[in-house]
């Protein structure tokens, strides 16, 4: 067997339906799309959320709700995470949280929460602290820095 003589198995191959070519092929005339009306005309593309002119659904709906686009979204350190990760004296920093896979991405900003103990000085540098985390982290002679 050589390359030339590879043939597809019988069936595999569809004709293409070869439209408005007179009778016989049964898709002559209006090749398949009917009579008039405005899947019958050019491109013929009607987008899917389009309902003829009729006012859209999203446009019929009330406006519910209210969206604050000022809200910050902060990636979240809890204190158990920290004393559980670092040593004694260590600068903990968003880049430094980012490397060590603490959080996925630093998004608005990095807040440190009081859930859990701290029993070593650590200095932390965040966007925002929480009220609970920044006593604690001081109580340890920590130090917590807003960047």
């Amino acid at each position: 067997m050589r390359l030339e003589d590879l043939r597809p198995s019988p069936g595999a191959m569809k004709e293409k339906k070869r439209k408005g070519r007179g009778p016989g092929s049964g898709l002559g005339k209006t090749a398949g799309r009917g009579h008039k009306g405005q899947k019958a005309r050019g491109d013929s593309k009607v987008e899917p959320w389009f309902e003829g002119g009729q006012t859209p659904l999203h446009r019929r709906l009330p406006k519910r709700g209210f969206k604050n686009f000022n809200k910050k979204y902060y990636a979240v350190v809890n204190l158990r995470t920290l004393e559980e990760r670092f040593e004694e004296g260590e600068v903990v920093t968003p880049e430094v949280l980012l490397e060590r896979g603490i959080i996925k991405k630093i998004m608005d900003g990095v807040k440190v929460l009081g859930d859990g103990e701290l029993t070593k000085p650590l200095t932390v540098k965040a966007h925002a602290f929480s009220k609970s985390a920044k006593e604690k982290i001081e109580k340890v002679g920590g130090k917590a820095e807003v960047i």
